[in-house]
């Protein structure tokens, strides 16, 4: 039987379910094609992927001055490409669309279906990438083709360009190259890039969707302990292990402190507002309340129930990985973790390892920085010609939820155009669940109502951009 699509939501009331469009039925087997092609830095390549969408794109009429291939020797399989469609006026400036190919690895072994291969199964899309973020890289894809395919021609110049190395920092991020040095390629007024949409209750009703405005910088430090080491046979105390447990254990129970901006402030009123439960007035109260009242910390403390709102409150801190110890018989000379944080808008990078490094209070552990994954975040303004065009669309495909500015916990490719300015927004389209769809983690999915409507909203949302 033929997939389920969804032409509009309203606030996630149950629709009936109709045979796909043609065109659906073609974006299905491009987003399947994404899907089950490998892109993960560890075990795939962007590369081959990008080679696909070459071809795609050749089918729909581009040619070689239209497509622009990109890469760097020593990282031959983490190439991208910027593919460009003219628009009529010269004086309105371009849009850009971005996207990463690249993912996070997924074992087979861990997943409950084959994480490179698209399933549907109960409205959702499984699959590794099927949310971050194949399903819009096949929408912006698929609009390009289409545009050039039908001979659509619209005011602004509009660029797409796909890049691999978002996912590891250790990776060559093409975003990155292009913006320092390409930047003539990728020149545009504004981007569109992921991290905005919208969020469910969990039970299908959407509550808001998001304009991603601004997000957070990563950062990630190592905190080590070192020993002399010695016989396993005449253990000590002083152990490089203990002390590392010891230095992870007071770092899980710290919090850094509450912050706003002026996005997460309008988010937590409005997404609140439009909630209607104890979460949602907690949140009211967060964004109105005088901060230190005994309101605002019983309002704090409900709304940190809530992982991705705890996270929208402040920097977070989480250790990711762990070594230690060189032999089953020896004492350790050497433990470390990997501490991965989402740093707020305005904190230094330092000033975040100075807290580590007094959280810890132990003169025996060192607190460094290992890398610079780019400038920090700087939030673009919340322009009205980006977020008037997104409310009505967002009035028009889901009747009654509100378009609200919101700022990501995580962090986008954005942060390197918004460095060279050009301003990088996340618009509404799609939606999620309170999980997250287990992005990054085991059994990753879209839900298929979301992105058939992500789809038509999106479409709708960038001819109107690039007609004016």
């Amino acid at each position: 039987m033929v997939a389920t699509a969804l032409a509009g939501l309203g606030g996630g009331a149950a629709q009936a379910q109709t045979a796909l469009r043609p065109d659906q039925v073609e974006f299905r087997a491009l987003y399947k094609q994404l899907v089950e092609t490998d892109s993960s830095i560890t075990t795939g390549s962007c590369t081959v992927l990008a080679d696909k969408v070459e071809h795609h794109l050749r089918a729909a009429g581009y040619g070689d001055a239209d497509i622009t291939r990109f890469a760097v020797p020593d990282h031959p399989a983490e190439g991208g490409l910027v593919v460009i469609l003219p628009g009529t006026s010269k004086v309105l400036r371009p849009i850009l669309l971005l996207g990463h190919l690249d993912v996070v690895v997924a074992r087979r072994q861990d997943w409950v279906r084959d994480p490179y291969t698209l399933i549907e199964e109960d409205g959702k899309f499984y699959g590794r990438g099927a949310s971050d973020m194949k399903a819009m890289d096949a929408i912006w894809i698929d609009l390009m083709s289409r545009l050039k395919r039908d001979g659509t021609q619209l005011k602004r110049t509009l660029k797409l360009a796909l890049t691999c190395g978002e996912e590891t920092s250790t990776a060559f991020n093409g975003a990155q190259w292009l913006a320092e040095h390409r930047r003539d390629l990728i020149d545009a007024e504004f981007a569109l890039n992921e991290g905005g949409g919208g969020r469910t209750d969990g039970k299908g009703k959407v509550l808001t969707e998001t304009l991603h405005v601004g997000e957070k910088t990563p950062v990630n430090y190592r905190i080590e302990a070192t020993n002399a080491g010695g016989h396993s046979s005449i253990p000590i105390r002083d152990n490089a292990i203990y002390e590392l447990a010891d230095a992870l254990g007071k770092l899980r129970n710290w919090e850094f402190p509450l912050q706003m901006t002026d996005t997460t402030r309008a988010f937590f009123a409005k997404a609140g507002a439009a909630r209607g439960d104890d979460l949602g007035r907690a949140m009211v109260t967060l964004a109105t309340a005088t901060p230190g009242s005994a309101e605002f910390v019983a309002a704090e403390a409900l709304v940190n129930t809530d992982r991705s709102y705890h996270a929208m409150l402040r920097t977070t801190c989480v250790a990711t990985l762990l070594d230690g110890g060189h032999a089953n018989n020896a004492l350790p000379q050497r433990a470390g973790a990997n501490i991965n944080c989402r740093i707020f808008p305005g904190v230094s990078g330092e000033a975040v390892r100075l807290a580590l490094q007094t959280v810890i209070a132990d003169t025996r552990m060192t607190v460094v920085r290992t890398d610079n994954r780019g400038p920090d975040a700087v939030p673009p303004p919340l322009d009205p010609k980006v977020l008037g065009p997104a409310e009505k669309l967002v009035a028009k495909y889901y009747p009654g939820v509100p378009l609200v500015p919101a700022m990501s916990a995580g962090a986008t490719d954005g942060v390197y155009l918004e460095a060279v300015g050009i301003p990088s927004y996340g618009p509404p389209g799609t939606y999620s669940n309170p999980d997250g769809n287990g992005a990054h983690g085991l059994n990753e999915y879209a839900i298929v109502k979301a992105v058939y409507t992500g789809r038509d909203l999106l479409n709708e949302l960038v001819r109107e951009y690039a007609s004016h």
